[in-house]
């Protein structure tokens, strides 16, 4: 009962992932929570309040001038009693509203008065969320501290039409709620007192002043990883390289460039307890950055002498009396996943490899979901696709569990 206590104002605007908030209310009540729906008009013509209200175990709310309600600015009680504020879906017209500031209805009024974490749960189109004007109310809501959840890559309701749009599933959903709300309090949680070092992101390898060496990576994976650990107690350090994701909550988080900078931000944070090495962290760098832009000569491309980086994960690894209980790298393959995992399970003197596949198709590298298959020296353990958010609060429970079962094994 993670939410226990909790009270969940659950926004639910117009659109045909209406019908997933019947399954979300379901999951956020077994997790302990208290979820109080409000519906916009629209919503209301893809799943009835009746439905909504059942399953919420409470009354629906709809009106902005309610006249049972708003003898107390029920709209501004509403807000204010809530936790978290979950709008989901979240239409292109609901997040362009909040956006702008507008509030012709009570889930917009809503919004606008509450004090309480905002999460959006994005569904629409894949045309209409990567429209412009949406993606600068997705920008201007970020800046304003706003959340997001997804959306999910997948097949539409409209016949033929596929890609980035769909809301994400209710269980990645409870998941990012969890991450907000679901903190344990200082002292407290599986993790309790644990000091954690997390690196996510990639590295930027300067070869002059405009041109850099990087892999394709946006930190999804490594924030969300910190992110769940400091909810299970743990006092994390991130170490990130350039992303553009907000610092996570109860995180101390590091911002580097490149991978030496990144060592040595790890370096020292040692001792630590747990090090998740999520980073995609560049293989080479110019030996000798130049310090003006290198000019394009016709015919001949630049000769770049390139030289070996630091290897982070296996510095981590072999660090004699200061290298962490658990050690746990990241490999992005694109072919002979599980055998290269387990390769460089053995080359980097890890505990753990958290391998996935980026191969031409898969849409993992940069995006929301991931499939893994963490490598042992036990074993294979393979984790069927999800939520990033979903995969650091199961990987996070894997580290808590092993954690346990090392300290009743040394007792």
């Amino acid at each position: 009962m993670t939410l226990s206590g909790r009270t969940i104002l659950l926004v639910i605007s117009g659109g045909i992932a209406a019908y997933k908030s019947l399954e979300l209310i379901r999951r956020l009540r077994e997790h302990g929570a208290v979820v109080r729906p409000v519906m916009t008009k629209a919503a209301e013509a893809f799943v009835t309040p009746l439905s909504v209200g059942t399953i919420a175990g409470g009354k629906v709310f709809s009106d902005l001038f309610d006249r049972n309600d708003e003898h107390d600015v029920g709209h501004i009680r509403l807000a204010r009693e809530a936790d978290l504020v979950l709008v989901a879906p979240a239409s292109a017209d609901m997040m362009a509203k909040v956006a702008g500031g507008f509030a012709p209805d009570l889930a917009t009024a809503v919004l606008l008065a509450t004090r309480a974490p905002v999460l959006f749960a994005p569904a629409m189109n894949p045309a209409m969320w990567a429209n412009p004007a949406t993606q600068r109310n997705v920008a201007r809501l970020r800046d304003d501290g706003a959340r997001f959840v997804g959306p999910a890559r997948g097949e539409m309701a409209e016949s033929g039409e596929a890609g980035l749009g769909r809301m994400s599933e209710p269980a990645d959903i409870v998941a990012a709620v969890e991450a907000i709300l679901g903190g344990a309090a200082p002292g407290q949680g599986p993790l309790a007192g644990i000091r954690m070092i997390v690196t996510a992101g990639p590295t930027h390898e300067p070869l002059d002043p405009v041109r850099y060496i990087a892999n394709r990576s946006s930190g999804k994976q490594g924030f969300a990883i910190a992110e769940a650990a400091a909810a299970a107690g743990a006092i994390v350090t991130l170490v990130a390289g350039p992303v553009a994701l907000a610092d996570p909550a109860g995180v101390t988080v590091v911002r580097v460039e490149t991978a030496a900078e990144m060592l040595a931000a790890a370096l020292a944070v040692l001792p630590a307890d747990v090090a998740v090495m999520a980073a995609a962290v560049a293989d080479w760098r110019a030996a000798t950055p130049k310090g003006r832009k290198i000019k394009k000569a016709a015919g001949e491309p630049p000769r770049l002498d390139l030289v070996a980086n630091p290897d982070i994960l296996a510095t981590i690894a072999r660090h004699g009396t200061l290298r962490p209980a658990l050690v746990i790298g990241f490999a992005a393959e694109t072919d002979d996943l599980i055998a290269n995992a387990r390769a460089k399970l053995a080359a980097k003197g890890a505990d753990w490899i958290v391998a996935n596949d980026v191969s031409s198709g898969t849409g993992v590298m940069g995006g929301d979901d991931n499939t893994v298959h963490v490598v042992t020296a036990d074993g294979v353990e393979s984790w069927p696709r999800s939520g990033k958010g979903t995969v650091a609060a199961r990987l996070v429970g894997r580290i808590a569990e092993a954690l346990s079962q090392r300290r009743t094994a040394a007792e």
